[in-house]
């Protein structure tokens, strides 16, 4: 007695309608799209603050991320330091981001060390203009695939100028900023 697996009545009506239309309909019928998830492609996004302000989720799924490997260290960092601070240190009227959420700590002189702290973090870019606009770029935005509710219709999609978010395969949902790329591949 064979215990081969029988076809089911799907692939039966599947194989049944291409054979009929010449393979046409089994390729309609075959779902071959992978999921797709929103993303920023950071090399269009012009850090304009949409992002806190117009997706759906509060706090915005919108996240700051830091690539380390591209990062200057330096303590004059201008992603972490408002242009023009009386004093070079963590207090809060020298700091660029309006939450706190970049994290700084001494490495050695004249070093310092960058984390986000991503529930602090609101998305609103604003240290994210500091760094490409006087460093070397190393902080980005990320759609964090956790908190994104991957909205049919993405309310931040919408409202970019840049038109910097748009949908990439789950397999390579996010983008990874490396040094002297000039084009981000999605990972």
């Amino acid at each position: 007695m064979s215990l081969e697996k029988k076809p089911g009545r799907r692939a039966f009506i599947r194989a049944a309608a291409a054979a009929s239309l010449g393979g046409g309909v089994w390729l309609a019928a075959t779902p071959s799209a992978e999921t797709t998830v929103w993303q920023i492609d950071p090399s269009k996004c012009v850090q304009c603050g949409q992002c806190a302000t117009n997706c759906v989720m509060n706090p915005s799924a919108v996240k700051c991320v830091h690539a380390t490997r591209i990062c200057g260290y330096c303590d004059l960092c201008s992603g972490f330091l408002q242009p023009g601070s009386p004093k070079l240190d963590t207090g809060a009227e020298n700091e660029l981001c309006p939450t706190a959420a970049i994290k700084r700590s001494f490495v050695e002189d004249p070093y310092f060390a960058y984390k986000i702290d991503e529930e602090l973090c609101v998305g609103c870019a604003k240290c994210v203009k500091g760094c490409g606009k006087f460093g070397n770029g190393s902080l980005y935005l990320q759609i964090k695939r956790d908190l994104c509710q991957n909205c049919n219709e993405c309310a931040i999609a919408r409202q970019c100028p840049a038109q910097a978010i748009h949908r990439v395969p789950l397999s390579r949902a996010y983008f990874i900023k490396e040094a002297g790329a000039e084009e981000n591949q999605a990972q």
